[in-house]
């Protein structure tokens, strides 16, 4: 089955995000020919790719163009010790509630936030608000349910990262996860090299989920999880998993509709996603793969 990824909203959200993305250096000409290559990439874009992989080429351009590479080294290590200095408190927190599942799947949630692909600013102090406001986030029961019983069941669980910082709550999450559910054998997947402020090895060493689970590089700069691009240790470990917990808006953007027992977990950032799912932006969402044919609710009434 293909299915059409591209959808007529993000033609003139990616010119809006990248058509002027220039260095301050950039010449006339340059900005010119620039521009012309990105109108290029999104007139030729093939419906069947999701955004995600059309910002990987215009990143390959600007590379090409502008020697441009981890622009985001410095924010990605900034955002990893804001989170490091709040994992203490939150890991207490997760251990003392009702459900510590639950209590791990929102914080984990809440920390999405830090997305500079999605979010025109990344602000400090709202991302202190989500955090604290976490235990207010309530997801699908239908979709809990089946996560608690695919956790109870499977052997293998492979893990999607998403951004810097967010990583810390999600070493939480697999914390609680290992601690409730030790038969699992879990595999985490970062990006193989810089992509916006997404997670690398580099950023699971720093906050130390290297030391908790193995952590391998998916084998690209794609933003989301794009799998004719995976490595081919990324693709054995990915195809092995009896249960995906996939995190992130552009993870959910690039793998919807797989087919695979995949769980999204992430905040809703793009109007698109919230007017289809009737819910305002950055609301939290938890859905299951199987969902999305079936069109059960996002959240419980």
């Amino acid at each position: 089955m293909q299915i059409e990824r591209l959808r007529p909203e993000c033609l003139p959200c990616l010119a809006g995000r990248y058509l002027e993305k220039y260095p301050e250096y950039a010449t006339e000409e340059e900005k010119l020919t620039y521009m012309r290559r990105v109108l290029r990439l999104l007139l030729e874009a093939p419906v069947t790719d999701a955004s995600p992989v059309i910002v990987k080429r215009i990143n390959d351009v600007r590379q090409e163009m502008f020697g441009l590479t981890d622009e985001y080294a410095d924010v990605k290590q900034y955002f990893n010790q804001v989170m490091l200095g709040y994992e203490k408190n939150i890991s207490q927190k997760i251990a003392d509630a009702p459900d510590p599942l639950l209590s791990a799947l929102q914080y984990a949630a809440a920390g999405n936030y830090i997305d500079f692909g999605a979010m025109k600013t990344v602000e400090e102090e709202r991302l202190s608000q989500l955090l604290n406001e976490a235990d207010y986030i309530t997801f699908s029961e239908v979709a809990c349910a089946a996560l608690r019983e695919d956790l109870s069941t499977a052997a293998r669980l492979v893990f999607l990262t998403d951004n810097c910082g967010e990583i810390v709550m999600d070493k939480l999450l697999i914390q609680t996860i290992l601690l409730l559910y030790p038969q699992l054998e879990v595999t985490v997947l970062v990006k193989g090299g810089p992509v916006l402020n997404d997670a690398t090895i580099e950023d699971a060493v720093q906050v130390g989920l290297t030391r908790l689970v193995q952590v391998i590089g998916n084998g690209n700069r794609i933003a989301g999880t794009w799998e004719p691009a995976l490595s081919e240790e990324a693709a054995a470990a990915f195809d092995s998993a009896d249960i995906i917990l996939s995190k992130g808006q552009a993870n959910y953007e690039t793998l919807r509709l797989c087919g695979k027992n995949v769980y999204y977990l992430f905040l809703c950032k793009c109007d698109m996603f919230a007017s289809q799912f009737g819910i305002p932006r950055l609301t939290a969402v938890l859905i299951r793969e199987k969902m999305l044919a079936a069109h059960t609710p996002l959240q419980s009434s």
